[in-house]
Order: structure tokens, then sequence, then C-alpha cells
């Protein structure tokens, strides 16, 4: 069950860029990793001791809590972004039009201080939600790790 969680959530997010047109920034992308690494320490806990595999995907999970609680607080505006790629695009040594257009990227970036709502009306951005779901899934694999040693 937590592996199937924890594969949800970059799952939809990927799915919320496909079908509906969000684009990620980097801190977005960055929250997506420990997920996965959750995901695969808890399938792990199939074959190998399972406590001990659980409390690693608990843990991972909540590595992306971490990163959610640095991207609330970048688009609350409460402190910088550390990734440089969070940035809104400039023109850089760019000294015409031509070359400015050469050195963009075919996909745009979006600044990771510019929140991002699934819900139209609900006040949580998706880097809150996921703040959220990773403290609760975390939670719940650390709890199955303790309760099944």
């Amino acid at each position: 069950m937590v592996a199937a969680l924890a594969a949800a959530a970059p799952l939809l997010a990927m799915a919320s860029e496909r079908w509906g047109g969000l684009n990620p920034c980097a801190l977005c992308l960055l929250q997506r990793w420990p997920y996965w690494a959750g995901a695969a320490l808890a399938l792990l806990a199939l074959v190998l001791p399972r406590r001990l595999m659980l409390a690693l995907a608990g843990l991972a999970i909540l590595a992306s809590g971490a990163v959610a609680v640095v991207h609330v607080g970048v688009e609350a505006k409460w402190w910088p972004s550390p990734l440089p790629s969070c940035s809104a695009p400039s023109a850089g040594g760019a000294t015409s039009v031509d070359d400015l257009l050469k050195g963009m990227d075919l996909r745009p970036a979006k600044p990771c201080d510019e929140p991002t709502y699934l819900i139209p009306g609900l006040p949580v951005s998706m880097a809150g939600m996921n703040l959220i779901y990773a403290l609760g899934l975390g939670g719940l694999a650390l709890w199955g790790a303790r309760r099944r040693g």
C-alpha cells in the first residue's frame, strides 16, 4: 500500500502536467524523486526486512515533505529558492532578440515562487498539498514499520 501511494504522488503530478496543462518548476520536479525512492523501498519490504525497508521508505517520503517546506516558503516569499533554475528567465548575455530566442528553452521554465493551484478556490498550492501528503504517508510508513517489528 505504501509503495502504491508513494508512486501515486508523482504520477498525479505528471498527469496534471499532461492533461491539466500545468508547468512544473525545478522544486516541483525535485519533490518527486523521494516518492520514487520511497515506493522502491516499500516494494523491497516484500523481500527484505520489512521494518527497516518501511522505515527507510517513510524517511524518503518525508524528504519530499522537507523539499515541500522549502517550496512553500519560496512561494510565500519567506526565503529565496536554493536552486538557481528557480528564477525567472532573463536575457543573460543576449545582445539581440535573435540571441535571446536562441538561448530560450523549448519548454518555458516556471519560477518556483509562483504557486500552482490544482483545485480552483482552494488556497493550498500543489507544494502545500504535497507537504500534507508527504507528512501523512511518511507517518503511515513509519507507523507501519514500528507496528511490523
